[in-house]
């Protein structure tokens, strides 16, 4: 029997074991072994629940994309399919023009396919919808043609306005990604809005017709969540890989690839493990330097990932503190939003309304908040104390949400180098590495830093991966 060996627990590598054990058909005599060597004591990355407030709260990614079927089918397939709960709340504001206001029907991925709800929403201002005017009346032709990629931010710019950019695109696509639309891949991170600028016309009219329309049967819910946490998914895929004989072996990081006669040898502090394949289901910078000896190109390429750190804050605060409605799941701060006390602006770049977003965590005697901080090119985020971070951002949710008194528990959580930057050509290098990685034979890569950050995309290239070095 062959040995796979899964280097990262994260979801994309619990989901490569899942795929390479059998996935839901279940093990057979013809699947690998499985080794899964995961460098930090527990499996899941950033899928990680605790207590708090006196329920079981994510303080890592929250839930996950319904449109993608992945996370959900995996869900269903280690048994958890009746504890996936459907978003529970819908809309979202973004600060604008001083105040927390609405967003607009009608955008794709924060981008507008129609004129009078953005231009009526008070988020852009006058200077703001004469952009979106010009695009409906005298729309811009496209100066570049054809071409396989495009920065996000200057394309919308071009065409509906460098406010619309800041005020609705980078809160939304920069938001998701912790970085700026100015550099961020079209292809990677928005292909209709590619094709679409690459149309004759206006850029919303083209954008809606490379929008698909809804279907005619229930379209399944925006968001999923777990009850009990997302962190539950990982600790029952790991639990149901055990069952069909994969050793999932904590606090054993790889420190080097080498060659074997039969495949590859994975060295560790507690020995080498052999394998005929591997699959490298770990952040960029730890593929590079596995795969310098090896392919430097590869490696690289690998190396020019740039990653964002990020911190969540999250608040319990008693019900009557909230003075005025909360509107939808929560609001975006863009990062050009202006702050008299700091010219480095807010540290805040969203905040989400947990116990309205997730009816399972809803009480009537409190709301829990959940705040994000940091971005790509924010440093300050490393410079502060649990503390700094904690009073900085109440202030700043006390300033926009009118809150009064304090929090009764509050919770941070950071993520170093958590998010990959999709810089234009973006899947140009990921192709590079995939083809570099393929061409050593028995070897593959899998994870956020190349084809998506959501869960049901690492998912997607947990299991591709796996199917690669079968």
């Amino acid at each position: 029997m062959s040995r796979v060996v899964v280097v990262g627990g994260g979801i994309s590598g619990l989901a490569a074991a899942w795929e390479l054990s059998g996935g839901a058909e279940g093990s057979t005599t013809a699947s690998p072994e499985v080794v899964v060597l995961e460098a930090s004591e527990r499996v899941g990355g950033a899928l990680r629940s605790e207590s708090f407030a006196g329920r079981v709260v994510d303080v890592g990614p929250d839930g996950f994309l319904g449109r993608r079927p992945e996370a959900a089918a995996l869900c269903h397939e280690v048994g958890l399919g009746d504890m996936l709960e459907p978003v529970g709340g819908r809309g979202a504001g973004v600060l604008a023009r001083g105040s927390v206001r609405p967003l607009p029907e009608g955008l794709a991925l924060g981008v507008p396919t129609r004129f009078w709800p953005a231009a009526r929403s008070g988020i852009l201002g006058w200077r703001g919808a004469a952009g979106l005017a010009r695009d409906v009346l005298l729309p811009r032709p496209d100066v570049r043609g054809p071409i396989g990629d495009r920065a996000v931010g200057p394309l919308v710019a071009r065409k509906l306005g460098q406010r619309v950019v800041d005020l609705l695109v980078d809160p939304l696509i920069g938001g998701i990604h912790a970085g700026s639309v100015d550099d961020m891949s079209a292809a990677a991170v928005d292909p209709p809005l590619l094709a679409a600028a690459q149309r004759r016309g206006g850029l919303m009219r083209a954008l809606q017709a490379e929008t698909p329309a809804p279907p005619e049967e229930p379209a399944p819910p925006l968001f999923w969540a777990v009850q009990g946490g997302l962190q539950r998914l990982a600790d029952t895929l790991s639990s149901e890989l055990a069952r069909r004989g994969v050793h999932v072996r904590c606090g054993v990081p790889a420190e080097q690839l080498d060659r074997t006669a039969t495949g590859w040898s994975v060295g560790t502090r507690q020995g080498a493990v052999e394998g005929s394949a591997v699959v490298l289901a770990v952040p960029a910078p730890v593929s590079a330097r596995l795969l310098r000896t090896h392919d430097e190109e590869a490696a690289a390429l690998a190396d020019g990932i740039d990653y964002a750190s990020v911190g969540l804050v999250t608040f319990a605060i008693p019900a009557d503190a909230v003075t005025t409605p909360l509107f939808g799941t929560g609001f975006l701060v863009p990062r050009h939003s202006i702050r008299a006390d700091d010219p480095a602006g807010w540290a805040m770049t969203a905040c989400t309304y947990l116990s309205q977003k997730w009816p399972h965590l809803a009480r009537p005697e409190d709301v829990l908040l959940r705040a994000s901080v940091g971005r790509f090119g924010d440093e300050r985020l490393a410079a502060w104390s649990d503390e700094e971070v904690t009073a900085r951002v109440w202030q700043e949710l006390t300033e926009l949400l009118a809150l009064s008194g304090r929090p009764t528990a509050s919770l941070v959580v950071r993520f170093p180098d958590a998010f990959p930057q999709y810089r234009v050509h973006h899947l140009l290098r990921t192709a590079g590495i995939e083809a570099a990685v393929a061409r050593l034979g028995g070897l593959a890569v899998a994870g956020a830093a190349y084809r998506g950050v959501g869960i049901p995309a690492c998912i997607a290239s947990g299991r591709a991966a796996a199917r690669a070095v079968q």
